[in-house]
């Protein structure tokens, strides 16, 4: 088939020369196609595969242990033991004769109630988007659970840190039974933040802190503070900055090293959360110390996110499906381990 140049009309409008003006069609003239719109706009695009999500994070894995499994229970309970020691002399277990003279050991048991609370959401798929998508390669279904992994991590992450306030629950950073201390004034001009501070000063800060809370668990050694968190422009101070002019490690570096965790057997990890951030009284930055281990604080995914159901829905064209999982509040069960450090 050969091609016949019947000519150019008007700003790229053409009809046949023997066409007697009936049936004008629309074309290009030859300005037109000296500029490159003989093509069409798409086909001139070089396409990026690539699908860019919303800039957002979520560390909640890291600061906490969580166990998986359980259901739609409505609670979690968890069962803790004190003992004591009654009668004998007055000195402990030192036998004082006689026939009331035996020490007895009592036990006390006690049993926590942790609530959960269920988390839903849904995604609506259009028909004609379904058919669009398979047009050109893009799952629509799969882009929308992304947002809802999305929207579950948040609420996750917001569960572990604050809790949910509308269920009456706090997290690990807002916890009114845990102990809550004010950072040292030995900064520039009496300042207690780690920006007014030595290298030395902020070194002596957190080794207090460790210490502090370690002592209020008797110094038992499986409870040694292991997790420290604080704010990012705090934790950025500590990477970028180095212990001394001549030394070329940085005080995390030197700390991670040289802190009395380490020294007593425990492996200590320093991290930064923007939960940190205003957390603590009056909306000072907050500095949390504590041991994290699932046999002094954990959390509950009792049922993970899962999709519940799938229905068409002919009103309005579209698949609807329902997801839903069950959360447990963070569960806290030596308060003592842990201690919060105001205005650093």
């Amino acid at each position: 088939m050969s091609f016949k140049n019947v000519g150019t009309y008007d700003l790229g409008f053409t009809a046949p020369k023997n066409a007697g003006g009936a049936g004008a069609m629309a074309t290009l003239d030859a300005a037109g196609i000296a500029s490159g719109q003989a093509f069409l706009v798409s086909e001139l695009e070089k396409r990026d595969t690539m699908v860019r999500e919303p800039l957002t994070s979520f560390t909640y894995p890291r600061d906490i242990g969580i166990d998986v499994g359980g259901g739609w229970a409505e609670f979690v309970s968890a069962m803790q033991v004190g003992y004591g020691i009654t009668g004998g002399s007055g000195d402990g277990m030192v036998h004082a004769g006689g026939s009331n003279g035996i020490p007895m050991i009592q036990a006390n048991f006690d049993k926590g109630l942790f609530k959960t609370h269920v988390v839903s959401a849904g995604t609506r798929v259009m028909w004609i988007d379904i058919q669009r998508g398979n047009m050109t390669g893009r799952n629509i279904d799969s882009l929308l659970r992304d947002g809802l992994r999305m929207a579950y991590d948040k609420h996750v992450d917001e569960n572990v840190y604050v809790g949910i306030k509308r269920y009456g629950t706090t997290g690990l950073l807002n916890n009114p039974d845990v102990a809550v201390t004010e950072a040292a004034g030995t900064g520039a001009e009496k300042s207690t933040k780690l920006k007014d501070k030595t290298p030395d000063q902020i070194l002596d800060d957190i080794n207090a802190a460790i210490l502090t809370a370690w002592a209020a668990s008797e110094n038992d050694l499986d409870a040694v503070p292991n997790h420290i968190l604080m704010p990012y422009e705090q934790y950025n101070r500590l990477a970028t900055t180095r212990v001394s002019e001549l030394a070329e490690k940085t005080i995390l570096s030197f700390l991670l090293e040289n802190n009395v965790a380490k020294h007593n057997g425990a492996d200590l990890f320093i991290g930064a959360t923007n939960w940190c951030k205003g957390a603590g009284e009056d909306g000072d930055d907050r500095m949390i110390v504590y041991c994290n281990k699932k046999r002094f604080l954990k959390m509950d995914e009792l049922a993970p996110l899962t999709r519940a159901m799938t229905s068409p829905n002919t009103d309005h064209f579209c698949y609807d499906t329902a997801y839903a999982g069950n959360l447990s509040e963070v569960q806290i069960f030596y308060d003592q381990t842990m201690i919060y450090v105001d205005g650093i």
